[in-house]
């Protein structure tokens, strides 16, 4: 399944294209969808699976609808705090999880 399918934002889908992939993995076509519905999820699967894509890219899906979303503008230039919160065990996984983060938004204006 491609990530297209997944229904990403373009800036995400030109940053998963940058980073080489075409094609969703398992993981991913399964915890994305319910990901973008704001269902908790809890997902095991083996190194290098895409988990860290699984959760990153509906999160930073999720901020960008809410930018769009003009019933809850916020005020310019006012600083409201963090809209993700990752928690991790490590200090190497919180590493991984930041630059998953930075690299799938570097196309979202503000991140």
């Amino acid at each position: 399944m491609s990530f297209e399918a997944l229904g990403l934002n373009e800036a995400l889908l030109k940053a998963v294209a940058e980073s080489g992939y075409a094609t969703a993995t398992e993981v991913q076509i399964q915890a994305i969808p319910p990901a973008l519905e704001g269902t908790d999820l809890m997902v095991s699967a083996s190194t290098g699976s895409g988990k860290t894509a699984s959760f990153i890219l509906p999160a930073l899906q999720r901020v960008l609808a809410a930018r769009a979303d003009t019933t809850k503008r916020r005020e310019k230039g006012v600083v409201y705090g963090p809209r993700i919160l990752v928690l991790c065990p490590t200090r190497e996984l919180a590493m991984q999880v930041a630059k998953a983060a930075s690299t799938y938004g570097r196309h979202v204006q503000g991140l």
